[in-house]
């Protein structure tokens, strides 16, 4: 038996998505109400949800341990509400639960819209067992109890589903300019590294946030303690910690940049795990003129990927760098097939276009860039991609 355990508050206009991507694969639904006041509860019971109530606790770690009390299954999935399953990941899924000494399993979850990392790995689905417990601030998680749990029953299997198995949205840039996940993360983190001075996980969560502020010396302080601090075998952390101090160095030490990339890359066997540092390290080898070995590194990334369409709008920045137009407009053409609302990969074509002489098809892409823009309201870039194509063809009709 498979019990989805979820925790809510105010996810009426998401959580109808979630439930019913694990509708026939779970074989119950419990979500814990944390003090909705819009439809929350009422979709859930319409989608067949079991609904408890519990007053917020004040982090997850606590919630979703309350919220396992109320699951009967042998197995758990845990969702949120701007996550959803992947179809194609039912089968695979119920293969690996079916393995008697399996304890978790690890799924690839594609973070959809992430400017950063557009895949992580996650601990959501795991055997029922009383050992089996959620722990650390803001980003909770089972790993500590699941490792506690294997030294005493070292029998236990950790297995990996390998294919993507949910699709995660809530790391949409607009979504987390209009919330507040990064106030929340930031008191969190700062409050674990008041009791734990340079732990590697909220170094890099706090670090990377810093740098995202734009607060570079405070960003390097942290994850360079972090690194020091964190042992080899806690790979995850490790990456996260060296892919955010290389973006830290690589406005000025961009060879020890680079070499933070390299250190990142070979760390995690998934090479889908380590795409932002390949995506980052080709960007740095296009700025520095190293064409080869850039062209190579987003190559390996769309071969990685062919799914993302930034793999393929990266490999078409290069190819127009490296002198063929041809090669680039075929890149962006790929990205428009995965993501057509994308400006900047119809402006980039239409110069593509334009080098290769299809001065129609150039006129065509100058426009959708600009109706696009217009579009996203983002007004004052169309106005000046309008004068400055308008240059170069009639877009008028």
């Amino acid at each position: 038996m498979l019990s989805l355990s979820m925790i809510v508050r105010d996810e009426a206009e998401r959580l109808e998505r979630c439930l019913r991507s694990v509708a026939g694969f779970v074989d119950e639904m419990v979500v814990v109400d944390t003090g909705s006041s819009d439809g929350t509860v009422a979709i859930a019971e319409a989608c067949g949800a079991v609904v408890h109530h519990l007053p917020w606790p004040g982090d997850f770690a606590p919630a979703r341990n309350r919220a396992l009390e109320w699951v009967r299954g042998d197995w758990v999935l845990v969702l949120d509400a701007d996550e959803w399953l992947c179809p194609e990941a039912r089968e695979p899924l119920q293969e690996l639960m079916a393995d008697p000494d399996a304890l978790l399993i690890t799924l690839l979850r594609e973070e959809r819209g992430s400017r950063q990392s557009p895949y992580s790995s996650v601990s959501r689905l795991f055997r029922r067992h009383p050992a089996i417990r959620w722990s650390r601030p803001y980003h909770a998680m089972v790993d500590d109890s699941v490792q506690e749990l294997l030294q005493r029953e070292p029998g236990w299997r950790l297995l990996q589903c390998g294919v993507p198995a949910l699709i995660h949205d809530g790391y949409r840039p607009e979504l987390l300019a209009a919330g507040t996940k990064a106030a929340r993360l930031r008191a969190a983190m700062e409050a674990e590294l008041r009791l734990h001075p340079g732990d590697p996980y909220a170094s890099a969560k706090l670090g990377g946030l810093e740098l995202s502020e734009g607060h570079r010396e405070k960003a390097i302080a942290l994850l360079e303690e972090g690194l020091r601090r964190c042992p080899a075998s806690s790979q995850p952390e490790r990456y996260e910690l060296l892919l955010h101090l290389a973006m830290a160095r690589g406005s000025g030490d961009k060879s020890l940049a680079a070499s933070l990339y390299r250190e990142a890359i070979a760390l995690l066997p998934d090479p889908r795990l380590s795409l932002a540092a390949r995506i980052n390290l080709a960007a740095l080898l296009l700025g520095e003129g190293a064409l080869e070995e850039a062209t190579a590194l987003a190559r390996e990334t769309t071969q990685i990927a062919p799914e993302l369409a930034i793999g393929w709008f990266n490999l078409g920045l290069i190819e127009r760098q490296r002198g063929r137009p041809a090669a680039a407009v075929e890149a962006y053409r790929a990205a428009l097939c995965i993501d057509p609302e994308q400006a900047e990969t119809h402006q980039n074509l239409a110069v593509g276009l334009l080098l290769c002489g299809d001065i129609p098809g150039a006129r065509e892409g100058f426009r959708r860039a600009i109706d696009l823009l217009r579009h996203q309201g983002r007004d004052r870039e169309a106005a000046d991609l309008q004068q400055s194509a308008g240059g170069l063809v009639k877009l008028d009709p």
